[in-house]
């Protein structure tokens, strides 16, 4: 009797490719003070403690304007806003430094602490803030003066790095000091971004109470490219306006991952900080649960070359074990690797396609189609088909034939029609297998 593995055993399988490619890596994590007012923070704090414990370089930067508003309100103090940032005089930053001063010793308490009752019971993390960020002054604008509001100017890059090496996780805040000795109250949101830049992050993550950034039906964009993003800032912009609110936290997230993949992090994360585990789902599974931003797209197609022979092996195995495929050895993939095309997705192979041509007759077989069974809802056969199609208009081929014993009808719906062993290269009818009957189909490429 064949046992099926567990869900446990293929999520485990599915998560290690992650977690080698993650390991020695260097993320930027926003936590916007929403993210940590929420019930589910604890369990954010164990998954942070697990990527330390996987080896992940973390630099976390926490936000605090809902504490500090509650601060200011029970205080019966009004801070007014200029072009969605918040004037900070003298008295306001007194209770900017208040409450941020606050949330930073209890996330420093928490990811402290033992963990106890959590998956990471009895891990030891060490947590180092300090003065990385200098900061200075917005200035006025319009006539008016921002005060103690202010942006980044520099980051201690090597200072940061020397923590990270030595296995600590550093924490800044969104207030920092200048070079006069002032102290600035900052956008959390640009000091993670400014700090993901700097140290050349392998990703800039966020949270926020959706799921990610959502289209407009209320679903999750899973991938976003910085251009794509404008648009939906602009859009989030005049919703902002109309509404007369500052606070959009999705809004300040797309500022900053587009300008962090614009400088070069290669991918920024947002994801829902209400959602238990969203951040390792996020990071350790093939599609992830909130949206990433990209310059390119996490899939890519492109020919084969022998460093994919295993990926390819673990992808048509199962295809062959059901008598979809026909058997091919490692030896004959070896031969034949530059003959494939492969979709790969985050260093997986997950579709693949094979192309023989036969120049003398001006046709090409199409073989070894396979796409990963987690993968099958899209159009990536139809992607594949495309590419041989313009591989056939430059090799000067004008027909593409497939043999099939299961997918007759989606090659019907791609435009092929069946046609007889005679029509088939000489060198190919002498190779065709009469007991496995596999049905044989024809396209035009012209």
């Amino acid at each position: 009797m064949k046992i099926r593995s567990t869900a446990l055993v293929e999520g485990f399988r599915q998560s290690t490719p992650y977690v080698n490619a993650h390991r020695g890596k260097t993320m930027v994590i926003t936590l916007s003070g929403e993210a940590v007012a929420d019930k589910n923070f604890a369990n954010i704090i164990s998954d942070i403690a697990l990527l330390h414990s996987l080896g992940v370089k973390l630099v976390l930067v926490h936000g605090a304007r809902p504490q500090i508003n509650q601060i200011l309100q029970s205080n019966n103090y009004h801070a007014p806003y200029h072009k969605q940032t918040r004037v900070t005089d003298e008295q306001c930053l007194n209770y900017v430094m208040q409450a941020t001063g606050q949330l930073q010793l209890a996330i420093t308490a928490k990811l402290s602490m033992s963990l106890n009752n959590t998956p990471m019971a009895g891990t030891q993390l060490n947590v180092v803030s300090g003065n990385f960020v200098i900061a200075q002054p917005l200035g006025v604008d319009d006539g008016v003066d921002y005060c103690h509001s202010g942006k980044v100017r520099r980051i201690d890059t090597q200072g940061i790095n020397r923590v990270l090496e030595q296995g600590s996780i550093v924490l800044l805040g969104p207030v920092a000091g200048s070079v006069t000795g002032e102290s600035f109250n900052l956008l959390s949101e640009d000091v993670a971004t400014q700090v993901a830049i700097k140290l050349k992050a392998e990703k800039l993550i966020g949270f926020c109470s959706e799921q990610g950034v959502l289209d407009r039906e209320g679903n999750a964009i899973a991938e976003l490219f910085p251009s794509e993003a404008d648009d939906i800032s602009a859009r989030l912009e005049k919703q902002q306006d109309k509404d007369n609110s500052p606070d959009n936290g999705i809004l300040r997230f797309l500022h900053g991952a587009k300008m962090a993949c614009r400088a070069g992090v290669p991918r920024c994360h947002l994801i829902s900080y209400k959602l238990d585990g969203a951040l390792i789902q996020e990071l350790f599974s093939f599609d992830g649960i909130g949206t990433q931003m990209v310059m390119a797209s996490a899939e890519q197609v492109r020919q084969a070359n022998i460093d994919d022979i295993g990926g390819i092996f673990d992808l048509i195995r199962p295809l062959e074990e059901q008598g979809i495929l026909v058997r091919r050895s490692r030896e004959q993939l070896e031969q034949e690797i530059h003959q494939f095309t492969l979709i790969e997705k985050d260093g997986l192979v997950i579709g693949c396609a094979a192309l023989y041509p036969y120049p003398d007759e001006q046709m090409a077989e199409m073989a070894c189609v396979a796409i990963h069974r987690d993968y099958r809802d899209g159009n990536r056969g139809a992607v594949l088909l495309n590419h041989m199609k313009h591989q056939s208009k430059a090799k000067k081929i004008e027909q593409i034939f497939v043999l099939t014993t299961h997918s007759l009808h989606w090659f019907r719906e791609q435009g092929f029609h069946e046609i007889g062993v005679e029509s088939l290269p000489m060198a190919k009818q002498d190779l065709y297998n009469y007991q496995r009957k596999s049905k044989i189909l024809s396209l035009k490429v012209y």
